[in-house]
């Protein structure tokens, strides 16, 4: 694997990333650093990317260069870390007022709306890292055959729990918001709880599997 840049950002913070493709090799390597640097003194915060990993640290304390070395050396340690994370399978309502983008998504593709949903829900997914907003999982594993832009016009207001396709990836929506991604069912899972620890139902290397809760024309 090839190595990665690592570099400041500000006077406060490091950024370790890995050249493309992101692939389920570099994420456990993401891991499996983001958990070395939690422990590593006068490190505030670790925050793992897709294909990158950020640390805060204490300006006036902690020792850069070293935080470099010790970066660079965890990464290498790495290695083929086993694959961490929980199997959670989510019910989704497919198409029609769930779903208004499925059409769309199987006009691009040149499959029939069924056959979008059935691909999609045949399909394994990691969770490669959490953002955009609390509890928003970016997912890698989609089906080629699935990969669709996102829409030219983002939406004002999605609804919460709303499974989207955008580009090479899919995802869910934790609360109402705006967005571009094709919707093409939603769930009634929250994936987002401020009362649950850990808030959020998802977390970097679970396996998420979608489960036919109902098709929608």
């Amino acid at each position: 694997m090839s190595q990665p840049r690592i570099f400041p950002l500000g006077d406060a913070a490091l950024v370790c990333e890995a050249p493309p493709p992101a692939t389920l090799a570099c994420q456990r390597r993401v891991w499996a650093a983001a958990e070395a640097a939690r422990d590593w003194p006068h490190v505030l915060e670790v925050v793992p990317g897709m294909n990158n990993l950020t640390l805060v640290f204490d300006p006036l304390e902690a020792d850069r260069d070293a935080l470099v070395s010790h970066l660079q050396a965890a990464w290498n340690a790495a290695g083929d870390t086993p694959a961490i994370g929980r199997e959670v399978e989510i019910p989704v309502q497919y198409g029609g007022e769930f779903g208004p983008d499925l059409q769309v998504v199987a006009n691009h593709t040149g499959l029939s709306a069924r056959e979008v949903v059935q691909r999609h829900s045949d399909g394994e997914y990691v969770v490669f890292f959490l953002g955009f907003q609390p509890g928003f999982a970016y997912m890698g594993g989609l089906d080629e055959a699935l990969h669709t832009p996102r829409r030219a016009s983002p939406r004002l207001e999605v609804p919460a729990g709303s499974v989207g396709i955008g580009g090479e990836q899919t995802g869910i929506y934790p609360a109402t918001s705006p967005g571009g991604w094709q919707l093409i069912g939603r769930t009634a899972t929250p994936l987002f709880d401020p009362a649950r620890r850990p808030p959020t139902l998802l977390q970097p290397g679970d396996r998420v599997r979608f489960t036919i809760a109902g098709l929608h024309a």
